[in-house]
């Protein structure tokens, strides 16, 4: 009664992307630099609006201070992800000529 096919369908392919590998690679570093951003941002935001509250009679400067903490430290973090991805690595398994 129910016709089977008898064609069979290959393993799709994976997909490829037409970028290059590098900038996909790019693309992943600045998408978690900005998500690191905006979350170390939240959170020294959070810790100054506590210690506003708290500490500095609801004073604006803990949550400007702690915003620019956090903003600070991660520029310092993809920064350093950045330049890590440049410099040779210290096993002499990879090494890169100018």
């Amino acid at each position: 009664m129910a016709d089977q096919s008898s064609s069979t369908n290959p393993a799709a392919a994976p997909v490829r992307s037409a970028r290059p590998m590098s900038e996909a690679l790019l693309n992943e570093k600045w998408d978690h630099c900005l998500s690191t951003l905006l979350i170390r941002s939240t959170i020294g935001a959070g810790f100054g609006v506590i210690f506003s509250v708290l500490l500095f009679k609801r004073r604006a400067f803990p949550v400007w201070a702690g915003l620019g903490f956090g903003a600070g430290r991660a520029w310092e973090e993809c920064d350093s992800s950045f330049k890590r991805a440049s410099a040779p690595s210290r096993d002499g398994l990879r090494v890169l000529r100018s």
